[in-house]
């Protein structure tokens, strides 16, 4: 069992235990944004970082996740994230999903964003008018944040017999799809492409429908993604 940490940093000096200078310079390399990465297993991040959400209470939880992403460290923001993220929390009086978008201002890295939007996934579910907050950010200047509005809203592409509301939300959705590919941003396509495959295996028709009616302006590389399981 490991050791609780009370503070960002304990939590850090945890982290940095089980560092790897090669696989740090890995990293570095990958993501291409300078910043400090200690080079901790995938694996080994998660086992942490679950252990200190299952051990700590919600209050000690918030309170090192913003220590821990005030780092600006890889592995500390992905821990930050994972130490929020869990379908239901009691009471879900907002703080977590506050915490949550109060980091999106910083969002550089595909890999944290995803990783908190994750989180931030599981509160909109618990809370769908959070949407009416997500639907804010697709007029966003920063691309990041525009994108993250297509990640949270992915457990809506992936319901085999959703609810009128949460099919509400997948039309909704679908409509910032047709909007943002008008955009050529590389990441903005990807986001597009990704949530119409998910949706692609429950809903084909609404793909074939949007792609026959928008495909024409989604760069090649996000078309064939979207139509990956269509047949």
């Amino acid at each position: 069992m490991t050791t609780l940490p009370q503070s960002g940093a304990e939590a850090l000096d945890l982290l940095r235990a089980h560092g790897d200078a090669e696989r740090a310079k890995g990293l570095a390399e990958h993501h291409k944004v300078p910043r400090d990465y200690l080079g901790v297993a995938t694996g080994t991040l998660g086992n942490l970082a679950q252990e200190w959400r299952q051990g700590l209470d919600l209050p000690a939880r918030l309170a090192l996740a913003d220590d821990l992403w005030k780092t600006n460290i890889f592995e500390a923001r992905i821990a930050a994230a994972k130490l929020l993220t869990q379908a239901r929390i009691r009471p879900d009086d907002g703080a977590v999903w506050e915490m949550l978008l109060s980091w999106m201002p910083d969002f550089d890295s595909w890999a944290i964003a995803d990783q908190v939007m994750t989180a931030a996934q599981k509160r909109l579910v618990a809370d769908p008018s959070r949407i009416e907050t997500v639907a804010g950010w697709t007029t966003s200047d920063d691309h990041w944040i525009k994108r993250a509005a297509m990640i949270i809203a992915l457990p809506f592409a992936k319901q085999n017999h959703p609810s009128e509301g949460e099919l509400a939300i997948r039309i909704r959705v679908l409509g910032w799809a047709a909007a943002y590919v008008q955009d050529a941003d590389w990441t903005l396509q990807k986001s597009v492409a990704w949530w119409l495959r998910d949706l692609s295996k429950h809903d084909p028709e609404r793909v074939q429908y949007f792609l026959s009616n928008h495909a024409r302006h989604m760069k090649p590389f996000a078309r064939k993604e979207a139509a990956q399981h269509l047949t």
